[in-house]
């Protein structure tokens, strides 16, 4: 009966419109003072969710992606990209996936990403002949590879939630998978291109010199290398590879390229800050919902019923699957993670599934349900930038949206897409 409570004031205040990690901590709090438990237990857990060392990765990686989006470097990816793949049909569009793939090596957040790549391939594809609602949807779907290709925060946050699973494990399973369900998005695209006739409109797009423009580019193209490459080799952690990418995007905002100000340094530091801040009031609050759901005996009954439905492993996967894209409509990785991890790792261990392999796909699905209407997060920030309505985007986003579930169901059916990587770099 608490049980039901607790999910159920979960659900009312969300719908209502209260901020998730309030509504967490709330429906926690109330989980709790209905079972007699002492509320001391609100103030701990909201202290031990966060006191947690590889969480300061968080607002690291937050300040890399604001500094990286100041220093011009996705306009630098997308002039170097637009070189290498030309200027016909679908050209700019795929030049779009592959740059947003990119800058989830430095941000590794999807929406941030649809920003930062939005704001300099907009303008430039409405020019070559693309219309607005399938620029939108191209840079919705392709920031959702951000939260696949590390550094991811999602990872980070499965990484600390479930026992065994480290860090540079899920960082080295998710690339593979990443660049996967990048090539996937390109297949539809360039085929809707080619049949649409769009791309190569605009007659003041010049020539572009590969080799000056890798030359822009080169310091961009780096920073996924120093941050993975550190972390390969044992020079740092991934808490300490977030704080060197930092110090690297400031040396190339103000020594390579000069394009940042102490002014520049002041405000990135407040977005970041900001943005941090946000993401770890939700992971402290969700400690309390995630406490209260294993201290009253909530989580092993729901896990045991998913179970004991009989549908098999491909059946509990697919069950999963469509659960968790309908919940990527609303809800960010971090915060799905926080709240259904509970539920989700008892299931996983009952199948005996390995545990990074099931992250990737856990994280899979979210990406699908970010670029999924009609509550798309990646999908809001494009549409915003593109000045289109969301159902405008339907007739394109289904193909993109499709062509993700053919990379997740090869992840699925091929296991070793995700976990050949860390088992031959040694981190699995």
């Amino acid at each position: 009966m608490i049980g039901s409570i607790l999910f159920l004031a979960f659900l009312v205040m969300l719908l209502g419109g209260v901020p998730i990690g309030v509504a967490l901590g709330l429906a926690g709090a109330l989980a709790i003072t209905l079972a007699d438990q002492s509320i001391m237990a609100m103030p701990t857990n909201v202290y031990a969710g966060i006191a947690k060392y590889p969480l300061i990765a968080i607002p690291m990686f937050v300040l890399v992606g604001c500094v990286f989006d100041r220093t011009g470097v996705a306009l630098r990816l997308v002039r170097f990209a637009t070189a290498l793949v030309g200027a016909g049909r679908g050209a700019l569009a795929s030049v779009s996936i592959l740059v947003a793939m990119v800058i989830g090596g430095i941000s590794g957040s999807g929406p941030a990403t649809a920003a930062a790549v939005g704001k300099v391939v907009t303008e430039g594809m409405v020019k070559d002949g693309y219309p607005r609602p399938f620029i939108a949807s191209t840079v919705g779907a392709a920031a959702a590879t951000d939260i696949l290709i590390p550094p991811s925060i999602a990872f980070i946050v499965y990484a600390v939630m479930v026992p065994g699973v480290s860090v540079p494990a899920i960082f080295m399973a998710g690339m593979l998978p990443g660049i996967l369900a990048g090539c996937a998005l390109l297949v539809p695209i360039l085929l809707i291109s080619w049949l649409r006739d769009f791309g190569g409109k605009n007659p003041d797009r010049g020539a572009l010199s590969v080799w000056r423009t890798f030359k822009e580019a080169f310091w961009g193209l780096m920073a996924p290398v120093v941050i993975l490459g550190g972390m390969r080799i044992g020079a740092f952690t991934p808490t300490e590879a977030a704080v060197m990418a930092v110090f690297y995007g400031l040396f190339i905002g103000f020594f390579v390229y000069r394009s940042m100000t102490l002014r520049d340094l002041y405000e990135m530091m407040v977005e970041a800050g900001e943005i941090s801040a946000v993401i770890l009031v939700i992971v402290a609050l969700a400690s309390v919902f995630a406490w209260s759901t294993a201290t009253l005996g909530i989580v092993q009954p729901i896990a045991g019923w998913i179970v004991g439905l009989g549908l098999g492993e491909y059946g509990t996967i697919a069950l999963l699957m469509v659960a968790l894209v309908f919940i990527g409509m609303f809800l960010d990785g971090v915060s799905t993670f926080l709240i259904l991890l509970p539920v989700l790792i008892p299931i996983a261990r009952s199948f005996g599934w390995d545990l990074t392999w099931f992250g990737v796909i856990l994280t899979m699905k979210i990406a699908i349900g970010q670029f999924t209407p009609p509550m798309a997060v990646n999908l809001m920030v494009s549409c915003r930038i593109a000045q289109v309505s969301m159902e405008s985007t339907l007739p394109w986003v289904l193909w993109l949206i499709l062509a993700m579930f053919a990379a997740l169901a090869l992840v699925v059916a091929f296991p070793g897409i995700a976990l050949w990587l860390p088992a031959a770099m040694g981190v699995l």
